[in-house]
């Protein structure tokens, strides 16, 4: 890898580092997980070889002829904001961080779309597109620390998925390095087979996006806002399945459960009290406080039975906040509807002020997250899905679950005709670090488990990564397989993000220890893969699934 590295560093000059904060920089992403190692000492634990930063596709390509060629690892890196475990290199890997191609290739007014470099950050991305009268309306909460490339890596959603969809949803085309160097465009078909979803939430382990074409919106002239309290969480969400399935399509929806819905109240009556100043507390206070949460979080079965025995109507009931967006011919119209709709469930107006309140902080949420490890415990969120008609077990289940390990609380977002995510956020303590990670740990193990069993699936718009790859075989199948079947293809030498998204490989049992015979796979004769590579040749195989 020192040979590698210096070549690059010869080709491409000061874009190469092997320096040691280098290294520990880019040792990880924002995997809570790695948090708890932090507060303990490690600050890396799975260190790089090094660091490249290509400025061109074709430099990223001769980048992973040359690690094709030598076995070396390769890990795509975009912003680092990921919370899965999607970066962990091991000390022979190189990270290939895209950041310096960011470029915006194309602006189609007539279409319209953008032809975009897969390092472009997403908040200044989009204020870019905005000064040209267009917007992509990809909202995910870590906007400002996130690039386009991680987004279609991760099969992100935004906070207005509700109107314009994922981030699947906008993708025209995508231009990746994959195999041993070969540039390709992946085109959305809508005849024959349509490959580009295969790249967008492989999470690194099938080749690199190096840039993609998004279809635009004209930014929006108005929106308008309603919020609403219901008696209870089910209430709330059957009026959101009745909203989205009666055809409103409101850019936000967003239902937090009561114990969620109480913490929001009390905290905007108390920034009202505060007001401007604040006076900070002492470090004895601050000392005590949280002492005091962190013996709370050690008993999480007493504080979420009370939360239960307490009821929802007696915390005030579940609060939902929407915001529309589109054509403001229509919105008064649609408030009316969603007004009919919420009266139905016992919904209770709360006027626009709770929705705007949440507009103008619609990014705070990803920043609340470090005081609690400050104070010695942790806190981290789940994400999963189901249909409408598995979703009340979800909530139950994944709910119960988690809750003998942390104190939970929810919200439903990223509603769809069909089904919804649930937005589980959890915190919990140990007294020991290694207490901590085994409370974790058990946290997620029976949380994802619980998931699965009630019909859902372990992830909607963070992706899988490392946290969620041992339970991803539960959900597929044998659809592991097929993208096993899909990494061979893509990439033959094995360099891409290896350990990343599938769960390891278990060894085969002997043939005397089997309780049935092995059925024969069935093969694919040099089904050709229609994509252009390097302008004309096609990439050929899935010879084996």
């Amino acid at each position: 890898m020192a040979d590698l590295a210096d070549d690059l560093s010869a080709t491409l000059g000061a874009r190469v580092s092997k320096a040691e904060t280098d290294r520990v920089t880019y040792a990880r992403d924002l995997w809570l997980r790695h948090h708890i190692d932090v507060r303990g000492g490690d600050i890396a634990l799975h260190k790089p070889a090094a660091i490249v930063w290509p400025r061109t596709t074709e430099e990223v390509a001769a980048i992973v002829a040359r690690c094709a060629e030598e076995g070396t690892p390769l890990v795509p890196f975009g912003a680092g904001s990921g919370v899965c475990g999607g970066i962990l290199p091991d000390s022979r890997a190189l990270v290939l961080d895209l950041k310096k191609m960011s470029a915006v290739r194309a602006l189609r007014r007539d279409v319209p779309s953008v032809d975009v470099e897969a390092g472009a950050l997403g908040i200044r991305f989009e204020e870019d597109l905005q000064a040209q009268g267009f917007t992509l309306r990809h909202f995910p909460s870590s906007i400002l620390c996130s690039t386009v490339g991680g987004w279609v890596a991760a099969r992100s959603a935004g906070q207005c998925s509700g109107y314009y969809g994922k981030i699947e949803d906008m993708v025209v085309s995508l231009e990746c390095v994959v195999g041993r160097g070969e540039i390709v465009k992946l085109q959305r078909r809508v005849a024959g087979p349509d490959l580009t979803p295969l790249l967008i939430g492989s999470e690194g382990v099938l080749g690199v996006v190096t840039a993609a074409e998004l279809r635009l919106h004209a930014s929006p002239t108005t929106r308008a806002f309603t919020s609403y309290v219901f008696p209870s969480t089910e209430a709330g969400w059957e009026a959101m399945r009745e909203m989205f399935q009666a055809g409103l399509r409101p850019a936000v929806c967003r239902l937090y459960d009561a114990f969620d819905s109480f913490i929001a109240r009390r905290g905007s009556v108390r920034g009202q009290r505060r007001g401007a100043a604040r006076v900070p507390a002492s470090s004895l206070a601050k000392s005590t406080k949280d002492a005091a949460l962190r013996l709370l979080l050690r008993a999480p079965s007493v504080m979420n039975r009370l939360v239960d025995a307490v009821g929802d109507r007696a915390l005030g009931g579940a609060m939902m906040v929407l915001v529309l967006e589109g054509d403001a011919e229509r919105h008064a119209e649609d408030l009316a509807r969603i007004r009919h709709v919420a009266a139905r469930f016992e919904g209770r107006d709360l006027g626009e002020a709770p929705a705007r309140r949440w507009y103008e902080h619609r990014y705070s949420v990803s920043y609340r997250l470090a005081p609690v490890f400050m104070a010695g415990a942790f806190s981290d969120t789940l994400e999963v899905a189901a249909p409408w008609s598995r979703l009340g077990e979800l909530y139950r289940e994944v709910r119960r679950a988690m809750g003998q390990h942390v104190f939970v609380m929810a919200h439903l977002s990223h509603a769809y005709p069909d089904g919804c995510s649930i937005y589980f956020t959890f915190a919990g303590s140990a007294p020991t670090r290694e207490g901590s990670l085994e409370l974790y740990d058990a946290t997620w193990r029976d949380a994802l488990e619980a998931a699965v069993r009630a019909g859902g699936t372990i992830s909607h718009h963070h992706g899988v990564g490392r946290s969620k790859a041992p339970r991803l075989g539960t959900e597929l199948g044998l659809g592991v397989e097929v993208v096993r079947s899909l990494m061979r293809v893509f990439d033959p030498a094995a360099i891409f993000n290896p350990g990343n998204l599938l769960p390891p490989i278990a060894p085969r049992r002997p043939a005397h220890d089997r309780a049935a015979p092995e059925i024969a796979r069935p093969r694919f004769d040099e089904v050709s893969l229609l994509v252009e590579a390097n302008g004309a040749t096609t990439l050929k195989a899935l010879e084996e699934l």
